[in-house]
């Protein structure tokens, strides 16, 4: 019972210290105090199933920074149960296909006892330091005599947030023009203004949605904040934007307008079941980029194109307000049963409204929103929806990812306003993608090595790999819930991966990587996701106008 009280005080307070919308950065932060808040926030399971609202989404799950609650199944006759927690010594990682030790931060074993045996570990959490770590629950008759072993997990006890982190090495909005000149003057990038065509030894190239349009996307932002490279970078982002229209689907089409997902046959789009087909949101890729460039050009065509692509969505939207996660592109048909996360096409209705004062997308936009709060939300299960990551044939919670909760928390939270409800979905999300995926430090390995380059966000449970994206996903939301509430620790937080981009980005060039982890290859080649590397330039320019420089 208690710890149903607990959350219940946790929801109610959260309720009344809602904030207006903030606009400006916080004049100082109190690292005391919120390192005071973060470790008992830490204390609170996210969404635990005990609660018979929520399910066991956790499954999967390798690491927690929340107090998690796991649901091992009661036994007949046990009085109680005993929940002991000791180091895992031989935890390991791979590096370039070999195995090291990771050196844990040392603990004697704690251990408690409840009534059922799926209680949360928040009576011993902040006992346990940094480690990996083996669960045992045990079911106790009434002499505490054990009957059985109920369950078992073996996982990271990861760090939770702990500031101040390093702060920004060159001011944000400075990082960004560095990061959108090195894709400007990229060799990849020539092939645009000479022939109109990609150049495939770029190979991400071959995910033309995604790809391409941020080519569109980032030759926008060069124009506006170098006026001198301004007449090169709208030649190309023209000529890239008209690529994808000469490669879109004819207008009486199925899927009327919409370029593929997948170009030529590279990496992933030569698999046999891309062969085509198209993830059913990569669309929006190409609304958004049409967008930006109508809105630099104020050329109709543009506008027209992105209208004509959210018209489709809105023609293949279903009944309960969902959309496929992956169909084929001649018969609209999906591929397969899976449900597509919706917070970019939200976002790109909710776009149409503000901007543009377009108003024929909110029922599309109700019923997406509807359908993401009675079924995703509640269900807890923000798969992955990855073009170059199966899925067919994933189990419920398999491929979890920040790259879905943490931008439908940045879309409730964008929104003029919000519901209580709403606020505390955007909450949990954000928690999820913390829990999950954030790493605000990390363990040594017997190479005297810290693997990843935190405060960092990995992708998803199929790629365990940090990626700027993803940094920029979950900061991107707790920026939002700033905005939206006034927490300073949202702020904090999102303010630590952020300054990290400025740190990761390769002072002499202004390159982003796409990725934040230790290599033990030697090798002189980058590796960019177009796509990425536009999304850590939007939010350093976002934290460039928070902070007013």
């Amino acid at each position: 019972m208690k710890r149903h009280i607990f959350t219940l005080l946790c929801a109610v307070v959260f309720t009344l210290t809602s904030h207006a919308r903030v606009n400006t950065a916080p004049k100082e932060l109190n690292y005391a105090l919120l390192n005071e808040q973060a470790k008992k926030e830490y204390l609170q399971p996210v969404r635990p199933g005990y609660d018979k609202k929520n399910p066991y989404w956790n499954e999967f799950s390798f690491k927690f920074m929340y107090a998690p609650a796991f649901g091992f199944e009661s036994v007949k006759g046990a009085k109680s149960y005993r929940y002991t927690i000791k180091e895992n010594p031989e935890a390991t990682e791979k590096i370039q296909k070999k195995s090291y030790k990771i050196i844990n931060n040392t603990f004697a074993p704690v251990s408690f006892t409840a009534e059922t045996p799926n209680n949360s570990l928040a009576p011993v959490w902040d006992k346990i330091p940094a480690a990996n770590v083996i669960l045992t629950v045990e079911a106790l008759d009434a002499k505490n005599n054990v009957i059985k072993t109920v369950g078992e997990r073996k996982f990271l006890r990861d760090f939770g947030f702990h500031g101040p982190y390093n702060n920004a090495i060159r001011p944000y909005k400075e990082a960004a023009i560095k990061g959108m000149l090195f894709i400007h003057n990229m060799e990849e990038m020539k092939c645009w203004i000479d022939s109109g065509l990609p150049n495939m030894k770029y190979e991400h190239y071959t995910y033309a949605n995604k790809i391409i349009s941020s080519v569109v996307s980032n030759e926008v932002l060069v124009s506006k904040y170098i006026p001198s490279e301004s007449e090169k970078a709208i030649k190309t982002a023209e000529a890239a934007a008209e690529f994808l229209i000469k490669l879109s689907q004819p207008s009486n089409a199925p899927m009327a307008y919409f370029p593929p997902t997948y170009y030529k046959n590279l990496i992933a789009s030569k698999r046999a079941e891309n062969q085509g087909a198209v993830m059913t949101m990569d669309a929006v890729y190409v609304i958004n980029a049409m967008l930006d460039l109508f809105d630099v050009t104020k050329k109709q065509k543009y506008y027209d194109f992105a209208l004509n692509i959210t018209r489709t969505y809105k023609k293949l939207q279903n009944k309960d307000g969902s959309f496929p996660i992956k169909a084929y592109i001649e018969t609209a048909q999906p591929t397969n049963n899976g449900k597509a996360m919706l917070h970019s096409i939200c976002r790109a209705a909710l776009r149409w409204l503000q901007d543009y004062q377009v108003t024929e997308f909110e029922d599309m936009r109700t019923k997406a929103e509807k359908w993401m709060h009675d079924v995703a939300i509640r269900n807890f299960d923000m798969t992955g929806q990855f073009e170059d990551v199966s899925v067919n044939g994933l189990k419920p919670y398999e491929n979890l990812t920040n790259c879905t909760a943490a931008p439908y928390a940045n879309y409730l939270c964008s929104k003029q306003t919000q519901t209580a409800e709403e606020l505390e979905d955007a909450r949990d999300l954000l928690r999820l993608s913390e829990d999950q995926f954030t790493y605000w430090n990390f363990l040594y390995n017997e190479l005297g090595i810290r693997r990843f380059n935190t405060p960092c966000v990995i992708e998803q449970y199929k790629y365990r790999t940090p990626v700027d994206a993803s940094a920029c996903n979950v900061s991107g939301g707790l920026l939002a819930y700033y905005r939206a509430t006034g927490d300073k620790l949202a702020f904090a937080k999102a303010k630590a991966i952020i300054d990290n981009i400025t740190i990761q980005q390769v002072q002499k060039n202004g390159y982003l990587p796409t990725t934040w982890s230790v290599s033990m290859n030697r090798t002189n080649e980058l590796s960019i996701w177009l796509n990425c590397a536009e999304s850590a330039i939007s939010r350093l320019l976002e934290m460039s106008e928070l902070v007013g420089e």
